[in-house]
């Protein structure tokens, strides 16, 4: 006789076998996705060649080099195929990949403490990046690809090299998807006939990308000689074949901008890739809008594009859905991190960026500092740059993000198209001198020339450091940076401040709300309402950047002020 009993538990076990199954299959599907399978190279020879060292510095692959200026910053030149560019690029930056990697990581962490979360968003990354390679061009994906040979295995269990390699390439696009991070806040600017000093076009831009102090000690100029499409030079760094600063040789220069996006639900095109698109294949604005056009960006983005052949400059805005170009009505143009055109002007997004952020007030800023001189040279672009006061050179404290130079910048650079010029800035931020390189003479150098070790920016046309770097407010900041990770740790650990802390704290930088919206934190976490109400209050009464940082500095206050009330009441 059948066991009843047995026949019960069938349904039962038929639904745990079906849940099974589909895990099962879920995890097939998702590893299927998630995991980018890199492109393939039927001849992988290359790899097994080594760099060679040319003297005590340069180092060559081929005909590709690497050195180090003595203004600090790296110089690369690379050439041929997309593999070979990135098995180069790879292969002579291998030290400063693990650096740059590991300095990304460790910020991340900083940012992120929860192991457990950590490892939450490692697998929320790969299924939210799990299409990102079919967004990106065979090209690209073989460059990166072969600069994945390089990478450490240290991190494997992050995910493959050349997985890493990719998801790397939409960190600014997720870093302004969570601009609440402060990753990012660029501005850029451009200037062109009569306002331009010797009338030709002048564009000069901030890239105010900041992942960590570690993160940008390592800048490289890249000057590409690729197969097909332009020569071309960009800022970067190692692991990074896209351009968020950059200029071809026909004069035409691309810089990027965050705007505010809604939150995406899974990547397309990196905005870096798509600039190193433009960067490399357009020569004109309309060349420019058209590539910008056929691609799908998954944040919304701003792209300054200023172009020698049409003489003037104009800026691309677009978001996953929509694109559009804005042209200037007079000879200058303003780029910060809210959009302009018409298909945008009812945005909702895009309205709350402006109504709530520090975009609009650092776009009228620079165009009041644009007015200050009747024509823009050079020296003009750069002071303009490293400005750190607000509207009517109001005191705003050091590294407000209302003010052009927040002081957090990975680099500046200015570009003059029309005589291919382009001055970058050295560390500290926009701080150092800004040294000039002529793409003319940088493109016709020989490897014999590169060995020689010479220095090959032009050296008459620096533009020197800001005097600031030399002044007493200078190390009064670098203290209070130093300060602040201190605060952070007490404010974690429960500690109590040492002695004269707060008082030394506040002397550093006195006119920054974020002095005392630190404090007043410390203080809420310490359950001491009165003394964190009293710095909440201190915030408010400063120059806070955007009314979204003020609405929720004063939402905190209030949250304070109540605690304290319910204290007295003994409710």
């Amino acid at each position: 006789m059948p066991d009843r009993k047995s026949k019960r538990k069938k349904p039962g076990i038929r639904i745990l076998y079906l849940l099974s199954g589909l895990v099962v299959a879920f995890l097939v599907y998702f590893f299927s996705v998630a995991v980018d399978h890199p492109p393939k190279v039927e001849d992988l020879s290359l790899v097994k060649i080594n760099r060679e060292k040319s003297g005590d510095s340069v180092l060559f692959f081929g005909n590709n080099w690497l050195r180090r200026s003595e203004s600090g910053l790296w110089e690369m030149g690379v050439e041929g195929d997309p593999f070979e560019r990135g098995l180069a690029f790879g292969k002579l930056t291998e030290e400063l990949l693990f650096y740059q990697e590991t300095a990304f990581i460790e910020q991340i962490q900083e940012l992120v403490p929860s192991k457990g979360y950590l490892k939450f968003l490692k697998y929320f990354t790969a299924w939210f990046n799990r299409n990102l390679d079919k967004h990106i061009t065979d090209e690209y994906k073989l460059e990166i690809y072969g600069t994945s040979f390089s990478c450490s295995s240290l991190y494997n269990a992050i995910g493959s090299k050349y997985q890493r390699q990719l998801n790397y390439h939409a960190a600014h696009d997720i870093g302004h998807a969570l601009q609440g991070l402060n990753m990012v806040g660029c501005t850029s600017f451009s200037c062109w006939g009569d306002k331009s000093e010797d009338s030709t076009l002048l564009v000069g831009r901030n890239f105010d990308f900041y992942a960590g102090k570690k993160f940008a000690e390592n800048k490289i100029v890249c000057f590409c000689k690729p197969t097909t499409g332009y020569k071309f030079m960009m800022i970067t760094w190692a692991d990074m074949i896209g351009v968020v600063s950059g200029m071809n040789e026909k004069g035409l220069t691309v810089t990027i901008n965050a705007a505010k996006s809604a939150i995406p639900f899974q990547a397309s095109t990196p905005v870096a890739i798509l600039a190193r698109e433009i960067l490399q294949y357009a020569g004109t604005l309309d060349q420019a809008f058209a590539i910008a056009a056929k691609r799908k960006l998954f944040v919304s983005e701003s792209i300054l594009i200023g172009s020698a052949i049409d003489g003037k400059s104009a800026i691309i805005e677009k978001s996953p859905h929509r694109s559009d170009i804005v042209f200037a009505k007079t000879n200058q143009i303003v780029c910060a991190n809210h959009f302009q055109g018409e298909a945008f002007a009812q945005d909702k997004t895009n309205l709350e960026n402006i109504a709530g952020s520090d975009s609009k007030y650092r776009f009228d800023r620079v165009n009041e500092l644009l007015q200050e001189d009747a024509e823009i040279d050079v020296s003009d672009a750069a002071a303009i740059l490293r400005n750190r006061y607000g509207k009517d050179d109001r005191d705003l404290g050091m590294g407000n993000p209302l003010a052009v130079n927040q002081l957090i910048a990975h680099h500046a650079v200015i570009f003059k198209p029309e005589k291919l010029l382009v001055w970058v800035s050295t560390s500290p931020y926009q701080l150092g001198k800004f040294v000039a390189y002529d793409l003319n003479k940088v493109f016709s150098l020989t490897p014999a020339e590169i060995a020689a070790n010479h220095e090959i920016y032009t050296s008459s046309l620096t533009i020197p450091a800001d005097s600031f770097l030399y002044s007493k407010d200078y190390l009064d900041f670098a203290k209070y940076l130093e300060m602040t990770g201190k605060l952070k740790a007490y404010t974690q650990t429960g500690t109590p401040l040492p002695d004269s802390f707060e008082i030394s704290y506040i002397r550093c930088n006195p006119q920054f709300y974020q002095t005392y919206s630190n404090l007043a934190g410390y203080y809420r976490t310490m359950q001491e309402p009165e003394k964190a109400y009293r710095y909440y209050q201190q915030a408010l009464s400063k120059e806070v950047a955007g009314q979204n940082k003020r609405n929720e500095i004063r939402t905190m206050s209030q949250k304070t002020e109540k605690k304290i009330q319910h204290a007295h009441t003994g409710n």
